[in-house]
């Protein structure tokens, strides 16, 4: 277990801490802590506040991913996601919510406006080189192995 320490605000009394909804949930949900609705035209891009700072264990980060449920029903998204918390960032967390839809969306306080998991993170050395090693798919980029035709059976 990892533990992840978060001071909430004053005035955030009202609101939980983030918290996984079920057993196996990989994400804990984030809530907003807007002190008025905050009304979101469609394109907008806002910033909610969370009312809360966390100490992300060093070899860690916090990511911030969409809610599903907030995306399928009302096309609201993380522009960034997932958004990287840094292990030394004290910050207030803010959540970066877009509505990607055609109508206008409402972000109420106490709304579950994110999803956010704690990973590991690896450090790398970098070494520069002449040359990398070859592979099978080489420079094939996006797209490259198709994905629009049926499949063909082998044999």
């Amino acid at each position: 277990m990892v533990t992840l320490k978060i001071k909430k605000f004053s005035g955030t009394e009202d609101l939980p801490l983030p918290q996984y909804m079920t057993e196996h949930a990989a994400g804990m949900d984030v809530y907003a802590a807007v002190t008025d609705p905050i009304v979101m035209k469609p394109g907008e891009t806002k910033l909610i506040p969370t009312g809360m700072s966390i100490e992300v264990p060093v070899g860690y980060e916090a990511q911030i991913r969409p809610r599903s449920g907030l995306a399928l029903k009302h096309s609201i998204g993380i522009l960034n996601s997932p958004g990287t918390i840094d292990a030394d960032y004290r910050g207030e967390v803010g959540i970066i919510l877009t509505n990607f839809g055609d109508k206008d969306f409402t972000v109420n306080r106490g709304e579950r406006v994110a999803q956010m998991i704690v990973a590991p993170v690896a450090k790398v050395v970098i070494e520069q080189v002449e040359e990398v090693s070859t592979t099978v798919r080489g420079a094939g980029g996006f797209g490259h192995t198709g994905g629009h035709e049926k499949l063909k059976p082998k044999g």
